[in-house]
């Protein structure tokens, strides 16, 4: 590498450190070139890798199918990349269940950071399909419970707390996936002290940078992004585009890898979880959490817009 490269990429690593210090949040190292990077929880004493897996349609199959049979190897690939979080909730229909009998399968649940949602009305309600999320997982204890939607939150949220309370859970949160609800959603994460909060976030939905990510680093709150790619209208765009040539420089080689890096440069991002049911794509998203993340400042030089 000639001693430029070097200063230019030192140059990407030390804005990264100051924005990530002047939001008040712990910088993990820019450079790991052999393992996924983590970033920390800020209400806890862990961290988490950065790059995780949603089960939204993929994990939605039956026993037996060619869908089903691929999946054992999409766990394998986030695991062995050093990732952990998996993602579900009771309205993607068989994705909790299938979710708990890969990894209880593999003997892998011990490894996994198991996420979930409820999604019901009704204390009640929401007691039983709590319980029920967790059978389906394998778990005794849930790393992280979230309000799907704010529905019934209020209600929720009190059981959260006593289930919290009592070890049945570890972490509690709440997301939404529009930025219509942004207006709610940050009068919720106001009035209320929460470990988590998951939110829409990619190259084309970028609403959650003006105040909805700001306001999560400064209330404390880790952040898991969902629809990383748009809904995958994004990566749609990109076939058959060339990269970049300034991609090799933060080491992406894929359009899913550039698009991931760019989320992950946000300090306020702890976890970008696209959701997949392919090996491949599982090892290429993987790949987009080790060596280099740029500093958000890198987006914004006029030589690495991305045009798509």
């Amino acid at each position: 590498m000639r001693n430029d490269d070097r200063s230019g990429r030192r140059q990407v690593l030390q804005a990264g450190l100051a924005a990530a210090l002047a939001a008040g949040l712990p910088a993990a190292p820019a450079m790991a070139e052999d393992r996924m990077q983590q970033r920390r929880i800020a209400s806890g004493a862990e961290s988490l890798p950065v790059i995780g897996c949603g089960t939204y349609i993929g994990f939605d199959v039956a026993p037996g199918s060619e869908e089903y049979r691929r999946l054992p190897d999409v766990v394998d690939a986030l695991l062995a990349a050093g990732g952990a979080v998996f993602d579900s909730s009771p309205m993607y229909g068989r994705a909790e269940r299938t979710t708990g009998e890969l990894l209880a399968a593999e003997g892998k649940a011990g490894q996994a950071f198991l996420a979930t949602k409820v999604w019901t009305a009704g204390r009640e309600a929401g007691i039983a399909q709590m319980r029920q999320s967790m059978r389906l997982l394998g778990v005794q204890k849930l790393d992280l419970m979230q309000i799907h939607n704010l529905l019934d939150w209020r209600i929720h949220l009190q059981t959260l707390r006593e289930w919290k309370a009592q070890g049945l859970i570890r972490y509690i949160g709440v997301t939404h996936y529009t930025a219509g609800a942004y207006a709610e959603l940050e009068a919720v994460m106001r009035a209320e002290q929460l470990d988590f909060l998951q939110i829409n976030y990619s190259f084309d939905e970028r609403e959650a940078e003006q105040r909805i990510l700001p306001l999560a680093a400064e209330r404390g709150m880790a952040v898991l992004v969902n629809r990383p790619f748009g809904g995958g209208g994004l990566l749609g765009r990109t076939r058959g585009k060339p990269l970049p040539p300034w991609a090799a420089e933060i080491g992406a080689t894929s359009w899913a890898q550039l698009l991931l890096k760019f989320i992950l440069a946000n300090p306020a991002v702890t976890c970008a979880i696209p959701g997949t049911a392919r090996p491949e794509h599982m090892r290429d998203n993987a790949a987009a959490g080790m060596g280099l993340i740029p500093a958000a400042s890198f987006w914004r030089e006029p030589g690495h817009a991305i045009d798509i």
